[in-house]
């Protein structure tokens, strides 16, 4: 394994610019023979002063943003594009440019963009009291970046960061994430560990907040999941249960619907389950795969505005459903860290370009859903959401 630091705020450490790729490593074989990564800073606008990392591992490529709590920016495989358009079209937003308490606690919209944003630590729903929405931890820049090559096969390239979210008399949480993909592959995994830097116990919530727009979104395009139980958060989505795993054309005006779900999971490979959004034609579709046991709760946005509103959809697994974080408290559904104690969560994101690929996502989904026939609470529902 070489390691190339790029950051270490310990010992001052910065690089402005970074560049690999595998001429630097002669003795890889020919399917491993196309990677890169390559760090750069931007400027401008909002993005001003904001660091990009880019790997390219021959068929996808990554952009991640250390500036910004190590969120995925955007992405590709085979030239399908990876992420959405948001209206904030000078992002990504450096920190300093976001308010989170702006707007009665929603200032946190203002530089959010990404592919995946992680929403918590001390809380990662609906603002409440002193809890704004989605937390802090995608507005913290990361104290710590290193790219990882493996020199032994697959050669996995893995991108780490170091993420603090600290303050005296509060929370003092570290995430340690690390980013990775094989070359040539489909693939990219994120694997996160939750370190408790305090001397006294800390509670956490997390949530991935993966967003997806066309090609994969678009009207006639499916959420297809093991499906245990199905709530929908508030009348919205009521309204519109019937139809919450099917996406329609971009409408301006829409108004968000969210649902919540437990979802079946195979016991037999480590409680693991698996998401997929696919496109009308079902030859275009992501799969995020994970551990329920780490990640409990899963919540779908729908967001099908006009394009230039944000045409866009989220698949969130997390440690709890994004209500205000007193109503998640008092069900449960936070996760206790002891002093040096840690939660580690992994996500992997698997993109298919092909029929064949979806449909062998399918066909496992549907195999998981024989352990049972879902659950669908008509009204939003106890103790998944507040009851109206």
């Amino acid at each position: 394994m070489r390691t190339y630091v790029l950051t270490d705020v310990s010992r001052e450490h910065w690089l402005e610019s970074f560049e690999l790729d595998s001429s630097a490593f002669p003795g890889q074989p020919a399917e491993a023979s196309t990677w890169a990564v390559s760090k750069r800073r931007l400027s401008g606008g909002r993005r001003d002063g904001v660091d990009l990392i880019d790997i390219d591992n021959g068929s996808l490529r990554m952009s991640i943003v250390p500036t910004r709590g190590m969120g995925l920016w955007k992405g590709s495989f085979r030239g399908l594009p990876l992420g959405w358009k948001s209206p904030v079209v000078d992002g990504p937003v450096h920190p300093s440019f976001v308010n989170l308490a702006a707007s009665g606690g929603i200032g946190w919209l203002d530089g959010f963009d990404e592919l995946l944003v992680r929403c918590g630590l001390e809380s990662n729903g609906a603002p409440s009291g002193n809890y704004t929405l989605h937390g802090k931890i995608a507005n913290i820049p990361a104290s710590y970046v290193a790219v990882h090559i493996a020199e032994e096969p697959p050669y996995e390239i893995t991108i780490e960061g170091h993420v603090d979210e600290a303050r005296l008399f509060g929370l003092q949480v570290r995430m340690i994430t690390k980013i990775s993909t094989v070359p040539g592959s489909n693939k990219l995994t994120v694997r996160d560990e939750f370190v408790n830097l305090k001397d006294q116990t800390a509670e956490i919530q997390v949530l991935y907040h993966w967003n997806f727009g066309p090609p994969f979104l678009e009207e006639g395009s499916r959420f297809v999941a093991p499906i245990k139980v199905i709530t929908p958060r508030d009348s919205q989505a009521q309204r519109s249960l019937s139809n919450h795993d099917v996406y329609g054309a971009p409408q301006p005006g829409f108004s968000e619907e969210c649902y919540f779900y437990e979802l079946h999971a195979k016991s037999s490979d480590q409680d693991r389950t698996l998401a997929l959004l696919r496109n009308k034609a079902g030859d275009q579709g992501i799969a995020l795969r994970y551990s329920r046991s780490q990640l409990p709760a899963f919540t779908l946005w729908k967001n099908t505005g006009s394009h230039r509103d944000g045409y866009v959809t989220g698949l969130e697994p997390a440690t709890n459903y994004p209500n205000p974080r007193p109503f998640e408290q008092a069900r449960g559904r936070v996760v206790t860290l002891p002093p040096d104690g840690s939660h580690v969560t992994e996500t992997t994101l698997e993109v298919f370009d092909s029929a064949e690929g979806v449909a062998a996502a399918e066909a496992e989904i549907e195999l998981i859903q024989a352990l049972g026939t879902p659950q669908v609470h008509p009204t939003p529902t106890e103790p998944y959401a507040p009851e109206a």
